[in-house]
């Protein structure tokens, strides 16, 4: 099997930030584009723990899509397997530093979020016992200060790495 895009960046060398990690056309040569929004340091510090991490995709979730500037713009917000961030599709092709002010925003209210977890009942989610918001805040709270402190020429380009070539030698990006 061909190996896929986001497996494709070298793990050893991603810093947190928000990376552009692939566009599809769909449709009438509609554009989508998804993110990368990557919270922990890969293989270098702890994953995000799967209850924290389940919180962070409830929370978030709901305020994107009750966001009057995105709920329209938005495809998908989910986890990544990996438990060091979560992946958003978009329409359209903003630049990663375009998705800036509405990945803090959204981190911000997940870190001072209070009350029950937008739908953590056994009516609406397939794993409602699995959450905790204590720890999601703290995630949030954590990613937060490094996006407000981090070095933006960092934070929105994948760092250089060694990608995958197809047989005609094409960066696999480009493809």
């Amino acid at each position: 099997m061909d190996m896929i895009p986001s497996f494709s960046v070298d793990h050893t060398k991603i810093v947190p930030g928000i990376f552009e990690s692939r566009v599809d056309v769909v449709g009438n040569d509609e554009l989508i584009t998804t993110f990368d929004i990557r919270m922990k340091t890969p293989n270098a510090e702890p994953a995000v723990a799967p209850a924290a991490m389940h919180t962070i995709e409830h929370v978030v979730a709901t305020y994107l899509r009750n966001n009057d500037e995105w709920k329209d713009k938005l495809i998908y917000w989910g986890p990544m397997g990996c438990l060091t961030g979560f992946y958003i599709i978009v329409k359209g092709r903003p630049a990663a530093s375009e998705m800036y002010p509405i990945i803090l925003e959204s981190f911000k209210y997940m870190s001072e979020y209070e009350g029950e977890v937008p739908g953590a009942t056994p009516e609406n989610c397939g794993n409602y016992l699995m959450h905790d918001l204590p720890m999601a805040k703290w995630e949030a709270k954590k990613y937060v200060d490094y996006l407000e402190k981090a070095d933006k020429s960092l934070i929105f380009t994948y760092p250089q790495t060694e990608r995958l070539k197809l047989d005609d030698g094409q960066n696999f990006f480009d493809s």
